[in-house]
């Protein structure tokens, strides 16, 4: 089934269930063009320097940071619910080590707008642009996260991507029941 092209705000709330419960997937390339999906669970969308924004957040000890840095964008894909075994695959192993799309039996959707392509098994895929990259000052954030979070100082870099194209499976709202 092709997917459509979709405003960009319209399953936000399909990927906040998904970040809340197991995660979504950012998928970048490595510097060999080799496609690397990662498990996030912390993400927003909104508004930002007038245009869509999705933001994502990357700890500097993660192969996704590298990739991420090399090629300066990326997409997030919603899986489908019945999909959790290789969003817990995908947050578990290091692009490093595998190549998590033969592994998991995933297929390569290549994207219009960016470099990073999508996969084609999940329901909604953003394609953005970074814009911005900002690591946190740990003298203004706060100290109980700094404490929890940080504890051993691996820290996120935020990426700012402007959402260039979004598309989805034409019957996605009723697959993916909210």
């Amino acid at each position: 089934m092709e997917k459509v092209v979709v405003d960009p705000a319209l399953h936000f709330a399909q990927l906040h269930q998904s970040l809340t419960n197991g995660g979504a997937l950012v998928v970048s390339v490595d510097s060999s063009e080799r496609p690397n999906p990662m498990t996030i669970g912390w993400a927003s969308m909104g508004t930002a320097w007038s245009r869509p924004v999705l933001t994502i957040l990357v700890r500097h000890s993660r192969y996704t940071y590298e990739c991420l840095n090399t090629t300066g964008d990326f997409t997030v894909c919603v899986p489908y619910p019945q999909t959790r075994s290789v969003v817990e695959f995908c947050g578990t192993r290091s692009g490093r080590d595998c190549d998590k799309f033969v592994k998991c039996g995933l297929t390569v959707l290549p994207s219009q707008a960016v470099s990073s392509p999508g996969i084609a098994e999940c329901g909604v895929i953003w394609e953005c642009r970074t814009i911005y990259t900002s690591d946190p000052d740990t003298d203004t954030l706060a100290p109980e996260l700094v404490s929890t979070i940080y504890g051993g100082g691996d820290y996120h870099r935020i990426y700012f991507g402007q959402v260039e194209r979004c598309i989805a499976d034409p019957d996605f709202e009723k697959r993916f029941a909210l």
